[in-house]
């Protein structure tokens, strides 16, 4: 029995396997609304065999987005453009389909990735950015605004009210953006975060807002769909955030009701120096599994099937979540259960595409054909 292909419960959700595909940004809405192409992303990706999907980071407010094509779900007409592509998902899909609450906080106001992904100057159109202090990301980059309480407020409703539209949405879970430099990240890391108030300073006013926008969150999304949070393990720089903080995160998280904490790392600071290689985050979900006992996801580099496979089974991550591997390979779900000894759930459309050397891929034998 293949650890990879076993089952697993988040509160009221039933997985069929333990992978996930990460949310990936595809910086193309128009002003925060999903068009054409994330209809083709999502649906793709909703057949790759993995047993969740969750759609990119979701910006709360329009200053939130990352860059000007970001994905948003702030007013009636963003969600809007989502229903008929989860529609879709639905009709031809079992994956069951999260999404990435977020906000870019002083990271926002940039180009995209293909433009250079430097900050937009105002004369270029780019607006003003807020963040838990006035610390620039990076030297020569406009300062964001320090969020006052009314900003605190508004960014905490925000949250609260893109929660109540992917509930609408018929979203099945929800992941809270703590992690990659942005927002949350910001308040909690010693590097972005220098406030004086109860929001700054010690590990427990750092933890606050973003203790508090989880908190809400939970609040009115239903009690039978789970919240998780991606967290970054450490900002790769001394004296910034770092693995014993996350886990003691983690641990507020989980008296708070959070259903699982996705593991990656990085993101607050330019001057980070990341050791790179094939799963070179796992050790930090290991440590926060092994620490707090809650669902803990695996990412980064994660790109074999027998690599997954062993993540989970050694007990060293509950699930694993794929993104680059997921655009190379779209039916990486696939391929990897006629590897490992899984099956997975694919539409009758594809079911002759079965290889006679798997026939159990797709829990079938024989189709039928005339």
């Amino acid at each position: 029995m293949s650890a990879l292909f076993s089952p697993i419960k988040l509160r009221g959700l039933e997985l069929a396997n333990r992978i996930m595909v990460s949310p990936m940004c595809q910086y193309s809405a128009d002003d925060g609304a999903a068009n054409d192409w994330h209809f083709t992303h999502i649906n793709m990706l909703a057949l790759s065999g993995a047993s969740m999907f969750c759609i990119e980071a979701t910006h709360v407010e329009p200053i939130g987005r990352i860059t000007p094509g970001c994905l948003g779900l702030w007013d009636d007409d963003t969600e809007s453009a989502l229903k008929p592509i989860l529609a879709s998902v639905r009709k031809h899909s079992k994956t069951a389909v999260a999404m990435q609450l977020a906000h870019a906080g002083r990271k926002g106001s940039s180009y995209r990735p293909w433009e250079g992904g430097q900050q937009i100057p105002f004369s270029q159109g780019g607006w003003q950015t807020v963040a838990p202090s006035a610390i620039p990301h990076k030297e020569g980059e406009a300062a964001p605004l320090a969020l006052d309480s009314a900003g605190l407020a508004r960014v905490s409703a925000a949250f609260v009210d893109a929660a109540r539209r992917a509930d609408r949405l018929g979203i099945d879970a929800l992941e809270l953006h703590g992690a990659h430099g942005y927002l949350l990240h910001q308040f909690l890391s010693p590097l972005s975060n220098q406030r004086t108030d109860r929001y700054g300073g010690s590990l427990d006013n750092r933890m606050r807002f973003p203790l508090e926008v989880f908190e809400a969150v939970r609040a009115v999304f239903p009690a039978h769909k789970p919240v998780g949070m991606r967290v970054s393990a450490t900002d790769w720089v001394e004296g910034g955030w770092d693995l014993a903080q996350t886990i003691v995160f983690a641990q507020e998280l989980k008296r708070r009701g959070v259903d699982w904490i996705d593991v990656s790392s990085g993101g607050v600071s330019p001057l980070q120096k990341i050791a790179l290689g094939p799963g070179y985050q796992v050790p930090f979900a290991q440590a926060v599994k092994q620490a707090t006992e809650l669902p803990t996801i695996a990412v980064g580099l994660i790109t074999q099937p027998q690599q997954a496979e062993e993540i989970v089974a050694s007990g060293k991550a509950h699930m694993v979540a794929l993104a680059r591997g997921m655009l190379y390979d779209p039916r990486w779900g696939w391929h990897a259960a006629a590897e490992v000894g899984g099956q997975v759930s694919a539409p009758p459309q594809y079911w002759r595409s079965q290889p006679s050397t798997h026939k159990e891929l797709f829990g079938r034998t024989t189709f039928g054909a005339r």
